[in-house]
């Protein structure tokens, strides 16, 4: 009998989407796609669609630990991304597990708001994972918003993304992707920098399209890069260009539309 042919492995941490456009359901199909076998860590239970998140139920630490626990001690993660993480507790309980396996590619998708406005972050958690996890990332990857608040200034220009990411690398030492889907401009355009390369990435707009899950298709895709051995440049360039073909394939279903 021939040999099976074997997946990397990658780890997604994260809320659940009732709807299933974005968080684990996002991350999950984004990593089967690209031939990487996605295991996951449920952080939170929401009540949502495309239009609203109407409840939160956070999973309760030690269960989060639990499943940390269950995944590391059996499957030969490469890559690890964090999503909704809403919880000082839930934050302190991830960042104590990863803590022991820094060879791990960590990608932070810090998660603030959803795209209906809703937070999905505590406010007196915000600090804890910038001090707790980025440190330990590979990579953050803020959209305008979260590297406004997480480099104190204001973000909605390219030489602002710019002044942002050189802030938040200096505190933290990670690499940071600022995604800047939200900038009125005809090109999607996204600045990454290292410390020592720095480049941006754009794609062209596609009007009057906003699906849900485009933060989470993202930050999954640089993590199955990651996982499959591509350095952090060309897996974010892999990644970005992952997502604009989504774009391109985008769907309806009933009123809402979801990424292809």
């Amino acid at each position: 009998m021939a040999a099976r042919p074997s997946q990397p492995a990658a780890l997604t941490i994260a809320g659940s989407d009732s709807s299933g456009g974005a968080g684990l359901q996002a991350d999950l199909r984004t990593l089967a796609r690209l031939g990487v076998h996605g295991a996951s860590v449920v952080t939170c239970v929401t009540a949502q669609n495309p239009g609203a998140v109407t409840a939160i139920h956070p999973t309760p630490a030690k269960v989060v630990a639990a499943q940390l626990d269950s995944v590391f001690g059996s499957l030969p993660i490469r890559a690890v991304k964090t999503g909704m993480l809403y919880s000082r507790a839930i934050i302190d309980a991830v960042a104590g597990r990863l803590a022991k396996r820094q060879r791990l590619s960590l990608v932070v998708d810090p998660v603030m708001l959803s795209s209906s406005g809703t937070p999905l972050l505590k406010p007196s958690a915000a600090t804890t994972l910038a001090n707790r996890l980025f440190p330990l990332a590979k990579l953050v990857t803020p959209n305008l918003d979260e590297a406004a608040a997480l480099a104190k200034r204001r973000v909605r220009e390219p030489e602002e993304m710019r002044d942002a990411a050189r802030a938040i690398h200096e505190q933290f030492g990670c690499a940071v992707l600022v995604k800047g889907g939200h900038m009125k401009t005809t090109e999607a355009i996204d600045l990454f920098y290292d410390g020592r390369e720095e480049f941006l990435l754009s794609a062209p707009r596609v009007r009057g399209v906003s699906p849900p899950g485009t933060g989470c298709t993202y930050s999954a895709a640089i993590t199955a890069f990651l996982a499959k051995g591509e350095p952090l440049p060309r897996a974010v360039e892999l990644a970005k260009q992952h997502v604009a073909e989504a774009f391109s394939g985008v769907f309806r279903v009933g009123k809402h539309r979801f990424l292809g």
